[in-house]
């Protein structure tokens, strides 16, 4: 009586083993999406701004502070070895770069304001722009999709960072 229950015990520990060694899916990577607006300040812009202020609003929730601003330093690939390893390095390349956290970011219309203060003390000239954030899958399908939201501040005004959704228009501050 007992090697029937321990011969079944022992093909379903089998099974469940050999299916686990199978092909398996794809890997999701178990991070998380920061809910965040990110601008850059051009390159010849930049030098214009001492200090930013934004102020994002969706779904009737606004969010506001001063953005930190450090130097963009794009990634420049530099190449891969016969092994398969990759490097790259940072090279700063004029622009600042900053993030506003929100505690949500959806796919619905969203409006950005910028404004800020110039290396003399004087007030920037406010800015802003409505869009959609964009809908990304970074990692698949099967992973799910990602929102980003990203604006480009230069001396025309601000803008939706290309490749960042759809705008739907801009709008003096």
């Amino acid at each position: 009586m007992r090697k029937p229950g321990l011969l079944l015990a022992l093909m379903m520990t089998t099974a469940s083993l050999i299916s686990a060694c199978g092909p398996a899916g794809s890997a999701c990577p178990a991070i998380a999406q920061a809910t965040a607006v990110a601008v850059t300040v051009t390159a010849g812009y930049s030098p214009r701004v001492a200090a930013l202020h934004l102020r994002a609003c969706q779904d009737g929730t606004c969010t506001e502070a001063d953005v930190i601003l450090r130097p963009g330093s794009p990634s420049i690939g530099q190449g891969c070895s016969v092994e398969g390893a990759c490097s790259a390095t940072a090279s700063p390349d004029g622009t600042k770069v900053g993030t506003l956290m929100l505690p949500a970011l959806t796919e619905s219309p969203m409006t950005v304001t910028a404004s800020g203060t110039a290396p003399d003390g004087s007030a920037l000239p406010a800015r802003s722009a409505a869009f959609h954030p964009a809908v990304g899958y970074p990692f698949g399908e099967q992973c799910g999709k990602v929102l980003s939201a990203a604006v480009i501040l230069d001396d025309t005004g601000l803008n939706q960072k290309p490749g960042a959704g759809t705008a739907s228009r801009e709008t003096p501050g």
